[in-house]
């Protein structure tokens, strides 16, 4: 900690003041950097979560429209064949067709 008092110190710059006063700007223009990246409003940090944001809904957004597709499908199959609304309404409702013997788990 001695060594960075002694950078803001001018009187020790000695023949090396250029580089001090050098170093002395670029502490500045970091700390400044700094904190306009994390303090301001519209910061680096949430737009980098706005892009993982972005990007976890549109993988959501392609996952509906696949399940959207795929229900279309079926609900195409089921309006044209009456087999396969059969055996849909049989096993997802538990329905039964006259004459068949029903049993009930529990």
């Amino acid at each position: 900690m001695g060594k960075f008092k002694d950078i803001w110190d001018r009187d020790k710059d000695g023949n090396r003041a250029e580089q001090r006063s050098f170093l002395r700007f670029a502490i500045i223009a970091t700390a400044v950097f700094v904190l306009f990246l994390f303090v301001k409003k519209d910061n680096l940090v949430r737009w980098i979560q706005a892009g993982f944001t972005i990007g976890r809904q549109e993988k959501r957004i392609e996952a509906l429209k696949e399940d959207n597709d795929r229900l279309d499908a079926q609900m195409h199959m089921l309006s044209t064949s009456r087999d396969s609304l059969e055996s849909f309404a049989r096993e997802q409702f538990g329905f039964a067709e006259h004459g068949d013997d029903v049993y009930i788990e529990e």
